[in-house]
């Protein structure tokens, strides 16, 4: 199994209250950096950035802050988590990473999704009716772009293209492109008939009601013709890691609260009280808060569940403190991981 990072480079309405705009944001990219290099020290496989149009998020370009990281790491791999393809041009998408290909020797990835804000649609002058045609259309393009097929490529939503061969190439002859989803059977279907590698975000809810959808996914795959054994599934859950149980509960507590809040009272739901939030942390729940035994234990929990291929801890939320998400990578990397590791080889 693979293991690494993502961010979606919360900036924290708290952070944003007492520090000029502009100061608060040159901050948390240089923390996101030093996060990037610190995940590649700590041996981690992946690192994945987001990509949002918000006040309260620092990244509504991963390619730029993921290229200022690829000749300072060695080894990890640098991906988006997400690209908001639907509101993207595929063509201008494939030329960065291309180059951030480049840039890193061979270490970029491309993770797609439609995003679980819809800001960007009126920004680039997207309609939402258009919501599924657009990221079926442009996922279509993208994939042909990526394996230089000949000939030309028409659709509906952005101009024909006569030739498919787009410039620079990247390092290595492909960019591995995923697909992220949220949970849609549809979503599951078409990443496996299209023989895309899923990552599933498990943000809520508990685990076990996610089991059918990465079924259908492989069941989707297996049919399309890839072997059992080759097909690549990663897990995306929220994870904070301290020495004790109470000491993570009590500090990823209250910026998650406020971020969950925030978001929630746009969408109409009630503020996160603390009732609800130590469920998401209890053995059921979606959230891997808790000591490193406890992370330990849910990771295998869910491995009997989806057997996936890559998990994807995602530590940073709203205003946490740098030292402390610093240290719950640590602790992630040097005693999470390793013991995960020993226990599935048992397997």
């Amino acid at each position: 199994m693979e293991f690494g990072f993502c961010t979606f480079g919360d900036l924290g309405y708290p952070l944003q209250e007492r520090t000029p705009m502009g100061e608060a944001t040159h901050s948390r990219i240089k923390n996101l950096i030093d996060e990037m290099l610190f995940a590649d020290e700590l041996g981690m496989d992946v690192f994945g950035l987001g990509e949002h149009h918000r006040k309260d998020y620092v990244v509504s370009n991963p390619v730029t802050i993921l290229a200022a990281a690829a000749p300072l790491t060695k080894n990890i791999k640098l991906s988006s988590a997400v690209t908001v393809l639907s509101s993207d041009d595929p063509v201008r998408v494939y030329q960065q990473f291309a180059t951030l290909d480049q840039l890193s020797t061979g270490r970029a990835e491309i993770m797609v999704g439609r995003g679980s804000f819809i800001e960007s649609f009126p920004l680039f002058g997207y309609n939402l009716q258009d919501y599924d045609e657009l990221f079926d259309e442009k996922l279509d393009l993208l994939l042909k772009i990526n394996e230089q097929q000949d000939g030309p490529w028409n659709g509906k939503h952005r101009p024909s293209l006569d030739s498919l061969h787009i410039y620079p190439l990247p390092f290595n002859k492909k960019i591995p492109i995923w697909v992220a989803a949220g949970g849609t059977p549809a979503s599951a279907i078409r990443a496996g008939k299209l023989k895309l590698p899923l990552t599933l975000a498990i943000i809520g809810g508990a685990p076990a009601q996610f089991a059918r959808f990465t079924n259908l996914y492989k069941q989707s795959a297996i049919a399309a013709g890839i072997p059992k054994e080759e097909i690549q599934l990663g897990i995306n859950s929220h994870v904070y890691i301290a020495e004790t149980s109470q000491q993570a509960l009590d500090e990823f507590f209250p910026p998650y609260a406020e971020v969950m809040s925030r978001i929630g009272k746009e969408r109409g739901w009630p503020p996160l009280s603390r009732q609800s939030f130590y469920f998401s942390a209890s053995e059921e729940g979606a959230l891997m808060v808790g000591s490193p035994q406890q992370v330990i234990d849910k990771i295998l929990y869910e491995y009997e569940l989806f057997g996936h291929s890559r998990f994807l801890a995602q530590m940073s939320m709203g205003n946490l403190d740098h030292k402390k998400l610093r240290r719950s990578m640590e602790l992630f990397a040097t005693v999470v991981v390793p013991q995960v590791k020993k226990a599935l080889k048992k397997i």
